[in-house]
C-alpha cells in the first residue's frame, strides 16, 4: 500500500486476546510452535519451521514510517519506541514488517517527527541506526522482523523495482549491505525484496527490464550470497495473462515460471489483500460474495500453499470496517488462512492509525487499541516466544 495514503493495552483488551487464544484448535500448533520460534526460520514444502525444525508461522503487523521523509517508523512523535514494540507483544502479534526506502540510506535522509524527550536514545541517529534499535529491542521481546523494500524514494511507490534515481543495481547494492549488516542476527529473518511490483511489471514475460520474477531471482540470489540464512520474500504481479488483481498479489505466474533461488528451502512467496472499501474490485459485488472469494485466492496466491509449493505470507491486508462487506470479508479472510502454527503466516496492514484507506489497529490517539478490529485477529495469532 502507498502508505499515509491509504494506508498501552487495556487489561479488558489483553484478557480477551488470552480467551480468544485459548480457544484455537490444537490442530496444526506443534507444542513449541505456539511461540515464535528460535533462530533463523527455513522452508520445507508449505510449512516455515525454525532453527529447531519445528513448525512455526508468522502472525504479525506492519508498523510503516521509514519509507517516509519521517525516515523514521511514525507515532515517535507521540509515544516511545519500546513502549509501542511491548503493546505490539501484548497483543499477541509474533513478528514486525517493517517498510524502508532506499532513500532512508541517503546522506541527508535526517529522521525527523521524533520526540526525543520521549526517545532520548534516538537522538542523533540516523535512519539505519534507527531501525537497529527497533530491531534490538523487539528482539529482546521474541519478535521476529521482515524488511520490507516499499519504495525506492520516499515520496511514493513504483511499478517497478528502480527508476533512474534508483537504479537496480542501487536496489541490489542495499539489500545486500542490509544483509551484511545483520548478519548473525536472527531476528531479522527475511527480505520481502520489493513492495507491490505492478504494470508494467510482468511475471515470465523474459524482459529483463520488466520481468519481476528474474528480477527477484537477481536480487534474492545476491542476498544470499551474503547471508544464506534470510527467507526470500517475493510478492507477485497486478495482471497475468490479461488477469487482473491487488498490486503485488497475483502469483498464477509462478505455477509455470517459479522463483529459482541457489539456496534451498529460503523461498515464500507473498501477497496482498484488501477489503472492498480500499478499492471495490468486481468480486465484492459478485451475488455469490463471499462463497466466491476462495476460488479467487486460491487462483491467485493460495495454490501455492494448498499444493505445498511453497509458504505463503499475506503481507497486507487491512480495512476501516466500515462496509459490511469489509467484516465479512476478514472474517471470511482469516478463516481461510487457517489456525495454528500450520496455517498460511501473515503481517496485518498495519499498526499505525494514520493510513488513510484502512486505518489501524491503534486508535488516533496512538496509544489505545481499536479493540474490534483486534477481535478479528487475535484467535490467529501465534505469541512470541
Amino acid at each position: 500500500m502507498t502508505s499515509p495514503l491509504r494506508r498501552v493495552p487495556s487489561v479488558v483488551t489483553t484478557i480477551v486476546a488470552l480467551l480468544a487464544l485459548a480457544l484455537v484448535p490444537i490442530v496444526g500448533r506443534a507444542g513449541p510452535a505456539s511461540a515464535a520460534g528460535t533462530g533463523y526460520w527455513h522452508t520445507s514444502g508449505r510449512q516455515l519451521l525454525d532453527s529447531q525444525n519445528q513448525p512455526v508461522r508468522m502472525t504479525g503487523i506492519n508498523w510503516f514510517g521509514a519509507e517516509t521523509n519521517t525516515y523514521a517508523p511514525h507515532g515517535l512523535w507521540s509515544r516511545n519506541y519500546k513502549d509501542m514494540l511491548e503493546q505490539i507483544r501484548s497483543l499477541n502479534y509474533n513478528t514486525l514488517r517493517l517498510p524502508y526506502s532506499n532513500q532512508l540510506f541517503d546522506p541527508g535522509s535526517t529522521p525527523n517527527s521524533i520526540d526525543f524527550t520521549k526517545n532520548a536514545d534516538l537522538a542523533g541517529l540516523g535512519g539505519l541506526q534507527i531501525l537497529d534499535k527497533i530491531i534490538d529491542f523487539a528482539g529482546q521481546l521474541g519478535l521476529k522482523v521482515v524488511l520490507d523494500r516499499h519504495r525506492p524514494d520516499s515520496g511514493s511507490q513504483s511499478a517497478l523495482w528502480y527508476t533512474s534515481a534508483y537504479p537496480e543495481s542501487r536496489w541490489i547494492s542495499d539489500w545486500k549491505m542490509l544483509a551484511q549488516h545483520y548478519a548473525g542476527n536472527s531476528t531479522v529473518i527475511g527480505a520481502d525484496l520489493h513492495n507491490e511490483p505492478h504494470s508494467p511489471a510482468c511475471w515470465g514475460c523474459g524482459d529483463q527490464s520488466t520481468d519481476w520474477r528474474l528480477a527477484a531471482e537477481r536480487a534474492g540470489n545476491a542476498i544470499l550470497g551474503v547471508n544464506p540464512n534470510w527467507l526470500i520474500i517475493v510478492e507477485g504481479v497486478d495482471s497475468y495473462n490479461g488477469d487482473g488483481y491487488w498490486w503485488g498479489g497475483n502469483l498464477q505466474g509462478a505455477a509455470s515460471a517459479p522463483v529459482r533461488l541457489n539456496v534451498a528451502n529460503r523461498l515464500v512467496y507473498s501477497a496482498h489483500d484488501y477489503a472492498t472499501s480500499v478499492y471495490p474490485q468486481p468480486w465484492f459485488s459478485d451475488p455469490t460474495f463471499p462463497n466466491n472469494l476462495a476460488a479467487i485466492w486460491d487462483k491467485n496466491w493460495g495454490y501455492l500453499y494448498k499444493k505445498s509449493v511453497a509458504p505463503v505470507l499475506l503481507g497486507e491486508f487491512g480495512t476501516t470496517l466500515q462496509d459490511p462487506r469489509d467484516q465479512t470479508w476478514l472474517r471470511t479472510l482469516l478463516a481461510y488462512l487457517g489456525t495454528g502454527a500450520g496455517g498460511m503466516s501473515f503481517t496485518y496492514w498495519c499498526w499505525n492509525p494514520n493510513s488513510g484507506d484502512t486505518g489501524g489497529i491503534l486508535n488516533d490517539d496512538w496509544a489505545t487499541v481499536n479493540t474490534t478490529k483486534q477481535a478479528y485477529l487475535t484467535p490467529y495469532l501465534i505469541p512470541p516466544s
